[in-house]
């Protein structure tokens, strides 16, 4: 029940289909800031991708694949737009969605506090719920608080400080059980938060968070 980045193809090809990917350069350093390297120039390869970016260990690899790569700036060709291309702006679909899971749920009194230090006291009576992923999988702690998760298309505040593996969420009287899926972020036309909200809160740009969350996440490709 651990929390899950999953990276949708169809989305990345969607996007792909309005940039002159034969005639740019992709930089898929990072890890193609945290949405897998592979795995995008594979999906992208049989659309015209000529040309990646990548750090130096991936090189070789990532050459193997039938593209050219190279670990440094190459001049004279564009470089495309990769919050584009990965749907990180508004004008095009996320291609990564962050899910985690209700591991339990409980009453929270008038009073009572939840996570560290309960810097959270409950203003009046709610029903909580623990729920898989925390700053250990890119949920950043300043986010308690401050933004909203979604269950079942319903916005929940997530409540006081996020811990390493875990956060807690205000349900309220939602029907909400163990093992309901938690949308963190993804796509807003599915009702999802959307990333820049953490963007907001945080200060940290948009691929600086999909980075830190694809790289410390179990990754799904789909």
């Amino acid at each position: 029940m651990s929390p899950v980045a999953r990276i949708r193809l169809d989305a990345l090809r969607d996007n792909a289909g309005r940039m002159p990917l034969a005639d740019a350069v992709l930089d898929v350093r990072w890890d193609a800031w945290g949405h897998g390297a592979a795995a995008v120039v594979a999906a992208l390869r049989p659309l015209g991708l000529a040309t990646v970016r990548a750090d130096p260990p991936a090189v070789a690899h990532l050459a193997s694949s039938g593209v050219r790569a190279v670990d440094a700036p190459v001049s004279g060709d564009d470089v495309l737009d990769m919050r584009k291309l990965f749907g990180l702006s508004e004008s095009c679909t996320p291609v990564m969605r962050l899910s985690g899971s209700v591991l339990s749920t409980k009453y929270l009194r008038r009073g009572e506090g939840v996570s560290y230090g309960y810097r959270y006291r409950a203003p009046a009576d709610t029903r909580v719920a623990l729920v898989s992923g925390g700053y250990g999988q890119g949920v950043v702690r300043a986010l308690g608080g401050a933004v909203a998760v979604s269950v079942a298309g319903e916005r929940h505040p997530i409540l006081g400080r996020v811990a390493m593996d875990v956060c807690v969420i205000d349900i309220g009287d939602a029907n909400v059980g163990r093992g309901e899926t938690v949308w963190f972020f993804g796509d807003e036309a599915e009702g999802h938060p959307p990333l820049r909200d953490w963007s907001r809160v945080t200060g940290l740009d948009v691929a600086e968070l999909a980075a830190a969350v694809g790289s410390h996440t179990e990754r799904i490709v789909e």
